[in-house]
């Protein structure tokens, strides 16, 4: 049985979201960021999914606890960052889990437990995890079920990362460790994303050979000139873009944003779309939505997440159903 990657829209199991805990990763935002995170939860198990929710400790937990319905099941673990989709386990058709190593995105953000936690995972449910050689987040590839996967160069290519390795030991990688036999290259990723430019953050595949990416929004679109670029790329290499609007330009004070609607989380019966306050809002919302005619899709605010560098997609780790 050669080994694969389900495409998030296949039949979940069960989805693992991480909890915010830490008031120094999200300063004057980790209340807010709370809510919105178990606001998240609560949808996708009002929608019939089983949600786990993954709270550090004992405060945590009551925390959690006073904000989300019955439906979600709390699982105290050790872990540092909330974005499981780096972190967490990815599980193959064989029923196997991959747990490449990790380096806290280039060596910028290394906690206690996120090394260990995709494993652990892992290991009670029930699944055996392979280890590979080479360091890799989840939110760095997304794939369409047919062996074709999209990544930025920025993030798989930086030498924050796999120094040693060129790009097509990268493909040999990705095609022995995850079955992708086909690359897709895009280029930047968002400006100031905190992960050197994950690819859930710019282009998400939602259907097979189809690839959802962001078109600007306004003269003053931060992201304009690296939308055009993925743009491009995508088209020379084939694959049905999909266009969903940008936010636009959104700040924290001073700082840019990297927000992005094209950080959804697909669920099995549930389409959630991060908003972030912007007039573009509801348009965003409705592109992804009819993207996904066999689903639900909502939206829920995320500003308080991203002030802590992620978002719904990066927070979140689906389990197939096998």
């Amino acid at each position: 049985m050669a080994i694969s990657m389900p495409p998030e829209w296949a039949p979940q199991a069960w989805l693992w979201i991480g909890f915010p805990h830490d008031a120094n990763e999200w300063p004057g935002y980790l209340g807010r960021a709370q809510e919105q995170i178990a606001a998240f939860a609560n949808a996708v198990a009002e929608s019939g999914q089983e949600v786990r929710l993954l709270v550090r400790d004992g405060a945590n937990e009551a925390r959690a606890r006073s904000l989300v319905s019955g439906a979600v099941k709390l699982e105290r673990r050790s872990f540092g960052d909330v974005w499981l989709r780096d972190t967490g386990p990815l599980i193959r058709t064989d029923g196997s889990a991959l747990r490449c190593l990790f380096n806290g995105w280039g060596g910028k953000y290394l906690m206690e437990g996120d090394q260990t936690i995709g494993a652990e995972l892992a290991n009670e449910a029930g699944l055996p995890v392979a280890g590979a050689d080479w360091i890799l987040e989840g939110g760095a590839i997304d794939g369409d079920g047919t062996g074709l996967v999209v990544t930025t160069e920025q993030c798989l290519l930086n030498p924050n990362r796999n120094p040693e390795l060129s790009r097509k030991e990268i493909e040999a990688r990705l095609a022995g460790d995850l079955g992708f036999d086909r690359v897709l290259w895009l280029g930047e990723g968002l400006i100031n994303d905190h992960t050197d430019g994950h690819v859930d953050n710019l282009a998400r595949f939602v259907a097979p050979g189809r690839l959802a990416l962001p078109r600007a929004t306004g003269s003053d679109d931060p992201n304009a000139a690296i939308y055009a670029d993925a743009m491009r790329r995508a088209e020379a290499f084939g694959v049905e873009v999909a266009e969903i609007p940008s936010p636009g330009l959104i700040t924290r004070g001073d700082l840019v944003e990297p927000a992005s609607y094209a950080n959804f989380a697909i669920t099995t019966n549930l389409v959630v779309v991060p908003t972030f306050g912007s007039i573009h809002d509801a348009d965003g919302v409705a592109a992804i939505a009819a993207l996904f005619p066999d689903r639900a899709t909502i939206g829920l605010p995320a500003d308080a997440v991203l002030a802590g560098g992620g978002g719904f997609h990066c927070a979140s780790q689906q389990m197939p159903a096998l």
